[in-house]
């Protein structure tokens, strides 16, 4: 919530009276989903704030959104910056592609073991090793409630990918969570 005030008073500040109330009615309900999505894209809090951030104030400067949904329309922006930022800073994340063999297999390191000691972490853990792609499709629909069609407007994805992508994670995500819970580590 610290972040959306911050957010909120640098947004509200640039704008005139007219523009602030389309803001606050169409980007600014969304300043948590936009930060929760760029947090669990770029894996890192200050980063996560400052895309979020600045893809508001982007979405902010833009008139009106496009599409269905206004909040499909401002995670789509979101998500666009962080991908911009992680072909910029971490290019060899985006080249991953997800395989089963690969991402399956467990390894246990005294971190790891740690981590895995509480359900949330050992969640938090597997997550953090999908693929970005697999990743923002799982934190989308079942962290931000985001429906299969708002997904692929957000993505430009085919909904039938969207599909599959989530089977997939959720799949790995079970896998991992069901050998960590048998004293395996992802």
């Amino acid at each position: 919530m610290l972040m959306r005030s911050h957010v909120r008073e640098r947004i509200v500040s640039e704008l005139r009276l007219e523009e602030r109330m389309r803001i606050e009615q169409v980007v600014l309900p969304h300043v948590d989903a936009a930060f929760n999505l760029a947090h669990w894209l770029v894996r890192g809090r200050a980063d996560a704030e400052e895309i979020a951030q600045e893809a508001l104030m982007r979405a902010s400067r833009l008139r009106g959104f496009q599409g269905e949904s206004p909040r499909a329309w401002v995670l789509q922006i979101v998500r666009n910056a962080c991908y911009t930022w992680l072909e910029k800073n971490r290019p060899m994340e985006l080249n991953i592609e997800f395989d089963e063999e690969l991402h399956m297999q467990v390894s246990a390191t005294p971190e790891t073991l740690a981590i895995v000691g509480d359900g949330r972490g050992r969640l938090i853990l597997a997550l953090e090793t999908l693929p970005p792609r697999l990743r923002e499709a799982l934190v989308l629909r079942e962290l931000e409630g985001c429906s299969y069609k708002e997904i692929a407007a957000i993505t430009s994805i085919p909904v039938g990918a969207i599909m599959t992508s989530l089977s997939r994670a959720r799949r790995y995500l079970h896998s991992v969570l069901a050998n960590s819970s048998q004293g395996a580590c992802p």
